[in-house]
């Protein structure tokens, strides 16, 4: 079998027979944290200009298609809605991460699946059964080539997401075998990104354009439009151009057996707003500020260690704008030790323009170690006035699937992301209603959503 035709196989058998017991009912949690973590950060993200500029560019369609615009309630077809969503949930990038990926994994997954849910009426769990194929599908890539992928500069949120995204899009679909199977290679035709567009309006789009993408991958293999079974391992195929030509047979040989991927791996939702490689030395430099009584105008230097490929996602130049401060090690370090916290207002471009923030940036020295890329981990050295050093070295940031966030620390982050966007409606209840979807029509939690937003005139 090709590696599109396993892949259709397990997606297929999956949606027959999705995960039951103890195991299920934890993998759906997970999908459930990651709906209501996506919804809590695009609704944070809607007066992004990036978001206005594609509501702007859908307006032609408004009105046709049974899909929602998260921000304002209006019907859309699924792509256009899936592209807004995606767009508005990845620009402050403050959505979840799979580390082993490198990516982001719920900003892809999470505007699709809802895009398509009025299709087919889908409920919590249909939502949570594709969303589990989709995190499977991806993270046995993520196993066998998405280092080298990544390493390459391919965006893998986009380029490699598209895959997880397509198979679990045609399970809420319910996609025969051959229908995946095309699915699957009309996905690899449109995969995309690039890491460098990080720090401009392009990285939203790359993920978004990827949601989009495997919707309109999964719409026309249901309409009967076919691909090649080898798109993804043929001579030609993604593998060779994508990666190293890696064989992947061993790995999807194991999809759907053992623990669920979900499980084994989990999701890394994000404490602050910034790109995930800076939040282990986030973690350390607040934890120094706190413990010490340091402030800025006590620190001559600061330097930071990373493990090996810890600096890929980040700029090196100065930051100029609030998009470009979210890839700044030194920014995000300099804007924490001064204010003592990181929160959405860090990334405006007039917090990144401070004399103060550029000035202590400008005394930080960044470096990544020898050694292997995994596990991940970042040490920080404040070097004081007064000749003393204090040190700390995170290996599992607050948030990460190792220390993940409580349930009330989630629904406390949607509240507050609802709250700096204006929206006046009751967010903890909807917050609630979300981690409780399993038996709810996920349309209809999205509507809920729509009502909290504040009146247009």
């Amino acid at each position: 079998m090709s590696a599109s035709e396993q892949i259709a196989a397990y997606a297929a058998r999956q949606s027959r027979t999705p995960l039951s017991g103890d195991e299920g009912a934890a993998a759906a949690h997970i999908s459930y944290r990651a709906f209501l973590d996506t919804v809590g950060v695009a609704v944070a993200g809607q007066r992004e200009e990036a978001t206005t500029i594609a509501r702007a560019y859908v307006a032609e369609v408004r009105g046709v298609g049974a899909a929602l615009d998260w921000g304002t309630g209006e019907r859309l077809p699924a792509e256009a809605a899936a592209l807004i969503n995606g767009i508005a949930a990845h620009v402050l990038d403050y959505d979840d991460v799979m580390t082993p990926m490198r990516a982001h994994v719920s900003a892809i997954l999470v505007p699709a699946l809802a895009a398509l849910a009025p299709q087919v009426a889908a409920t919590g769990k249909e939502y949570a059964t594709a969303f589990i194929v989709g995190f499977e599908v991806m993270a046995k890539f993520a196993r066998v080539m998405a280092l080298d992928h990544y390493t390459k500069g391919w965006h893998s949120t986009s380029a490699l997401g598209i895959l997880g995204t397509a198979a679990a899009c045609g399970v809420l679909l319910r996609l025969n075998e051959a229908q995946l199977c095309d699915a699957l290679g009309l996905a690899v035709a449109q995969a995309s990104g690039t890491r460098e567009n990080f720090g401009a309006m392009a990285k939203s789009f790359q993920a978004a354009h990827g949601a989009a993408s495997a919707v309109r991958a999964a719409l026309l293999a249901q309409q009967g439009f076919t691909a090649a079974t080898s798109a993804i391992d043929g001579d030609s195929g993604y593998l060779r151009l994508y990666a190293n030509g890696e064989d992947m047979s061993a790995a999807l040989a194991g999809l759907g057996q053992g623990r669920p991927e979900i499980l084994a791996i989990g999701l890394d939702l994000k404490k602050y707003p910034c790109c995930y490689a800076v939040h282990r030395a986030l973690d350390g430099a607040l934890d120094i500020r706190r413990s010490s009584g340091l402030r800025a105008a006590d620190i001559e230097r600061i330097d930071i260690l990373t493990s090996a490929g810890g600096l890929q996602a980040l700029r090196r130049e100065p930051a100029r704008t609030g998009l470009e401060g979210k890839f700044s090690m030194e920014y995000a370090i300099a804007a924490a030790l001064i204010d003592g916290r990181i929160g959405l207002d860090s990334f405006t471009d007039a917090a990144v323009a401070r004399a103060d923030t550029t000035q202590l940036a400008g005394r930080i020295r960044v470096v990544e170690a020898p050694g292997p890329i995994l596990p991940r981990w970042s040490e920080i050295t404040l070097h004081g006035r007064d000749g003393r050093q204090h040190t700390r070295r995170v290996a599992v940031a607050h948030g990460d699937a190792g220390d993940p966030l409580t349930d009330a620390e989630l629904i406390d982050k949607v509240v507050d992301c609802f709250a700096l966007a204006g929206w006046p409606g009751d967010a903890r209840s909807f917050a609630r209603a979300v981690l409780d979807m399993a038996d709810r029509p996920v349309t209809a939690l999205v509507q809920a959503c729509c009502a909290l937003a504040p009146e247009r005139s």
